[in-house]
């Protein structure tokens, strides 16, 4: 699932994983804040892989979000993305337990990698 305000991150994510997505190794949810988020999480149970999200958002933030997953489906992966190179942002995402912390712009090939291994 990936958690971001900005709308235009749908297309991106949709061209960069074209290829794994066609070959049904990758799947995407889209939500655009964290209580998004959190009520599909409750809805539809716990089956992301993996959690990818922004840290800036309007309302709750998504460092407010990594502690409310972790607090309450603690095995789901939870992958922190920024924008800004910021260390206090960084020292309270390890210390909610963020499993991965990316900088924008995101370096898909290796983010492909991480995401692979994690569903196979």
């Amino acid at each position: 699932m990936v958690v971001d305000d900005e709308e235009d991150i749908k297309i991106l994510f949709r061209q960069k994983f074209r290829k794994e997505i066609k070959k049904g190794e990758v799947e995407f949810e889209f939500v655009h804040s964290a209580q998004d988020a959190i009520e599909y999480l409750k809805r539809e149970g716990a089956d992301p892989v993996l959690i990818l999200s922004d840290i800036n958002m309007p309302g709750m933030t998504g460092i407010e979000l990594l502690k409310v997953i972790k607090g309450n489906f603690p095995e789901l992966k939870v992958f922190m993305v920024t924008a800004y190179g910021d260390d206090k942002n960084y020292q309270l995402a390890q210390q909610y337990g963020a499993d991965d912390y990316l900088n924008k712009p995101i370096d898909f090939t290796a983010l492909k990698e991480k995401i692979i291994s994690l569903s196979s």
